[in-house]
């Protein structure tokens, strides 16, 4: 009896199987996305190219992708960081008429190339030990050398005693 049980179980199924929408079959005829070759190109020349994706290389460099839209930020040190989308151009029909299929859709720009400009140096600030300080007077110029005072005679002490 547990036999039949299972085969039924399994025709049923399989016979589930066939009959499931489209959307929820696996669809092996379809193939996986083709990754596309970009070029990133910067000048100066040796600039961090970094994509929204996560990949990122030394300018001048490739890189395959296989993202529909994504950005790309360049940075090099001194100067500014640029950041440039690229997006899906649709399908055009190939100007060439031996062409079998469509040209498919493509990513532009590619070649990516960006002119990076100088950062502006940064505002110069005075150090707080470099304040001037005030200057002394100018002490008078030395005159012709006078004899020393003689000193006060010194006062006896204790006083004297008064009488009266």
């Amino acid at each position: 009896m547990k036999r039949v049980i299972a085969f039924a179980a399994c025709g049923l199924s399989l016979a589930a199987c066939s009959s499931l929408p489209n959307w929820m079959q696996l669809d092996q005829s379809r193939p996986a996305p083709t990754a596309t070759t970009m070029q990133f190109e910067s000048e100066p020349a040796g600039a961090e190219a970094k994509t929204s994706a996560g990949q990122n290389c030394r300018t001048p460099c490739s890189l395959a992708t296989t993202a529909t839209e994504f950005t790309v930020t360049f940075t090099l040190s001194g100067y500014q960081p640029q950041t440039v989308p690229v997006r899906v151009v649709p399908a055009t029909e190939s100007s060439d008429p031996t062409a079998v299929e469509p040209a498919g859709p493509r990513l532009v720009p590619n070649p990516v190339f960006v002119q990076l400009q100088p950062a502006a140096p940064p505002p110069r600030q005075k150090p707080a030990s470099a304040r001037k300080k005030p200057k002394p007077a100018p002490r008078p110029a030395p005159t012709a050398m006078a004899p020393a005072p003689a000193p006060a005679p010194a006062s006896p002490w204790p006083p004297p005693a008064t009488t009266r």
